[in-house]
């Protein structure tokens, strides 16, 4: 939680960024008008906050209350009394969230600050050094390692975050996953194999058109029906890449009881040294939980890979979990909704780039991208999504 108090915060001047302006859908390019076509059908949705110049700053789009905020601030001064009303208990954050973006700046020592020049004003103590688990470990330094990487296109930084945790590509990995067919053998699955049998029990096999690059599978027999559009839940089960075989053959041991709707794993050598190597999915937050523990139970021992970004599931990382992105939130533009982690990540390299162009001497460029993903309801430590900004997934 932000240190600030609203007392102080009611007591600070803001002005809206002269780095950004507001463009009305309605004015923006065909082309541009064309790649948002979906947000115009948001009936909330006003128009664009455009970078004025060629910067770290993203584009953003830009519900009625943002842009009547935005261009109240034109002239600088106290926060109008109506973002109190409008926003509820959650206004202080919500201020925060556009000071540290840069669309507002707040006044301080007869200056206007924003981003992560601005974050000590929010944030007294540093972020906590320790972590809880091998995920929070994993994931603090991806953030670490990105934050050096001399890349300064938020989607190239993004899918290095994604990637982060691979396992090299060796001579021998080439060798044993030389092709699909070569991962087929080498998980027991093959026509004839010592687990097609129970696959075939279970599973249905999705088309290879529809599921590119894994083998995906339906369960025959789905203890509930789910539609599309619907929120799915990921278990992740993250194996070192040795113990695949065998957590592939307990996973298929386990299928009568997981209660999963479907399931993937790598197609080819690639996959299967990323972590997040192999997928479950599951209807509901509890069905996952009940799946998650049963498959623990028979993967006790397994040595883990560990998928950051993700919720842990067991300590060592060798299980967590993600779950689609809420509808209504804020997409950093121009992505459309993502998977989990390419949300998160997509923000977190939004925020380390604007740290990295404004340096901070109280914050860490990955600190500040930390505590600007917890103001959209992620908890940085256990790398949950908050109960309250994500109701819907409850």
């Amino acid at each position: 939680m932000p240190d600030l108090s609203a007392q102080e915060m009611a007591q600070k001047s803001f002005r809206a960024s002269p780095n950004y302006e507001l463009v009305l859908y309605d004015r923006l390019s065909p082309e541009m008008q064309g790649a948002l076509r979906g947000l115009q059908d948001d009936p909330d949705f006003y128009g664009v906050l455009c970078p004025r110049r060629e910067s770290s700053l993203g584009l953003k789009s830009a519900c009625r209350d943002t842009a009547l905020l935005f261009l109240t601030m034109q002239t600088p001064g106290p926060l109008p009394s109506y973002v109190h009303v409008q926003a509820g208990h959650t206004w202080r954050e919500a201020v925060i969230q556009m000071v540290l973006d840069g669309i507002l700046e707040i006044e301080h020592e007869g200056a206007f600050l924003s981003g992560a020049a601005a974050h000590g004003l929010f944030y007294r103590r540093a972020a906590r050094d320790a972590v809880p688990n091998a995920i929070a470990f994993l994931s603090r330094e991806a953030l670490i390692y990105a934050q050096k990487l001399p890349l300064s296109s938020a989607q190239a930084l993004s899918q290095r975050l994604y990637e982060y945790n691979h396992q090299p590509l060796t001579p021998t990995w080439k060798r044993l996953y030389s092709s699909p067919a070569a991962v087929e053998q080498r998980l027991g699955f093959q026509p004839g194999g010592p687990n097609r049998r129970l696959l075939d029990a279970h599973w249905k096999p999705i088309s290879a058109e529809s599921a590119k690059g894994w083998f995906s599978w339906n369960a025959r027999h789905p203890r509930t029906a789910h539609s599309a559009g619907e929120t799915t839940f990921k278990l992740y089960v993250s194996p070192e890449p040795a113990a695949l075989p065998d957590a592939f053959a307990a996973l298929l041991e386990s299928s009568a009881s997981l209660g999963a709707l479907a399931f993937k794993v790598g197609k080819d050598v690639r996959g299967l040294l990323r972590p997040d190597k192999m997928v479950l999915y599951f209807c509901s937050r509890d069905a996952l939980a009940q799946g998650a523990e049963r498959l623990r139970r028979e993967l006790e021992g397994c040595p883990a890979q560990g998928v950051p970004f993700t919720a842990a599931v067991t300590p060592n990382g060798l299980l967590s979990w993600g779950a689609d992105p809420p509808r209504g939130a804020q997409t950093p533009l121009p992505h459309a909704r993502a998977s989990w982690r390419l949300w998160v990540t997509h923000r977190l390299a939004r925020a380390l780039l604007a740290a990295r162009a404004a340096p901070s001497v109280t914050v860490e460029p990955w600190q500040f991208a930390l505590d600007r993903l917890r103001l959209e309801g992620v908890d940085t430590e256990t790398w949950a999504p908050h109960q309250r900004m994500w109701a819907e997934l409850a």
